[in-house]
């Protein structure tokens, strides 16, 4: 009963000067919708940059040519040798497709239209690997590959650039480095990636995009590619069939043991993991600048609660006059700034709960959802009681502490 008593007491008080007290909580109010919000940002660009790269395709990792950890003394090469040599069952049976990729920026043209594009030579396993199919028309088969054939396709924001006004541009012809290129299709919409928009691109056949756009061999004279996609059976099979090629192609590569790779393989895990990691330091790093906010308005708790207690000096000699204990005055202050902090944290809440749905509706065409969680509120919560707390300590121990004959004396 007597914290009830005190909390009632509490509140009678702040309603009195209830424009102060609003003004008071206004530091927590705003410390802790800032933090609120940019935490809910942060946690949405995580989601976002998971979410773009699992678009990339499903147990999926890749392998490119070089080595970020060592300095190699020979150039490094992927050939479509190498990506040919990952089919074999009794050496990778955990690889269940292998898409090769040849591709780099060319120029497509159709009358009154030129602009530089990412051109992809690719097989016919590469929707499947990269799950991505054509929304219009149909995807380049083994067939194209095997005669070389000239025929293309878009995906949805190259076809919307040169065939603006034809919603199905199958059958007309656009021509790749002033090669002339059949179109059989379009891609259903990717949208952007954190490398730009995968919808900006033309897919030609392998074998052609080797032949004519990029002839590029090594001085062996294999036919150079940028990039091997690599599907595994399974998810949890992906550290197995990673194991298995690069066995592989450091054979392929009379690499000796000891020997660094001279090449490269990245999983979606190592990718998100890697940005996860980035996105966290910022959350924390914008959480904690927000996090001032709620300082400067503990001390502005502080200070309105040392303005209180010079002013109710009176009131507190009475009521140490006719009874009231130390810790009952204690109590009165901490309930007050406590209080003060935690209706403050409360409206925070709610006003930073609004800025995540703001900063989704704003981004909301690129796919992005600020994403509010209980750990954040939680957080939000606990920290303000803990400012109001922290801050109320030293006026509640000052109101105490004061002498009862002083007090009633106090002019």
């Amino acid at each position: 009963m007597k914290i009830l008593e005190s909390f009632r007491l509490a509140l009678n008080a702040l309603t009195v000067n209830k424009l102060r007290a609003a003004l008071t909580m206004l530091g927590i109010i705003i410390g802790v919708g800032a933090v609120i919000t940019l935490m809910s940002v942060g946690q949405g660009v995580q989601n976002y940059i998971t979410e773009q790269f699992q678009s990339i395709g499903t147990n999926l990792f890749f392998v490119i040519p070089g080595s970020f950890e060592a300095e190699l003394k020979r150039p490094a090469y992927l050939t479509l040798r190498d990506a040919q040599s990952l089919l074999d069952l009794e050496q990778a049976p955990h690889v269940l497709r292998v898409a090769p990729v040849v591709g780099g920026n060319a120029r497509i043209s159709v009358p009154g239209t030129e602009k530089r594009v990412e051109v992809d030579g690719i097989n016919e396993l590469y929707s499947a690997v990269r799950d991505w199919n054509p929304e219009i028309g149909s995807m380049i088969t083994l067939q194209d590959n095997q005669a070389k054939a000239r025929v293309a396709v878009l995906g949805k924001s190259t076809a919307e650039v040169f065939f603006p006004d034809n919603p199905n541009p199958s059958g007309e012809l656009i021509r790749v480095n002033d090669v002339p290129f059949r179109v059989i299709g379009v891609m259903e919409e990717r949208g952007g990636s954190n490398f730009g928009s995968e919808d900006e691109i033309v897919l030609i056949p392998l074998e052609t995009a080797l032949s004519r756009i990029f002839p590029n061999r090594t001085p062996q004279g294999q036919p150079r590619i940028s990039a091997i996609y690599v599907q595994a059976v399974a998810e949890d099979k992906m550290n197995a069939a990673i194991e298995e090629v690069s066995l592989i192609l450091r054979q392929q590569h009379r690499i000796l043991p000891g020997e660094p790779d001279d090449f490269t393989v990245i999983s979606q895990s190592d990718i998100i993991g890697t940005f996860e990691q980035i996105t966290d330091v910022l959350t924390v790093f914008l959480g904690a600048i927000a996090g001032i906010s709620l300082l400067v308005g503990g001390i502005g708790i502080m200070n309105i609660m040392l303005v209180s207690v010079t002013e109710r000096t009176r009131e507190i000699g009475l009521r140490k006059a006719v009874g009231a204990r130390k810790r009952d005055i204690l109590w009165q202050f901490l309930i007050e700034a406590i209080t003060l902090s935690t209706v403050g944290g409360v409206i925070g809440i709610m006003l930073g709960a609004g800025g995540a749905a703001i900063a989704s509706a704003a981004l909301a065409d690129e796919g992005f959802r600020a994403s509010v969680t209980l750990n954040s509120v939680l957080l939000a919560t606990l920290f303000s009681a803990s400012v109001g707390l922290f801050f109320g300590i030293y006026p509640a121990q000052r109101a105490s502490g004061l002498n009862p004959i002083d007090a009633l004396r106090y002019e």
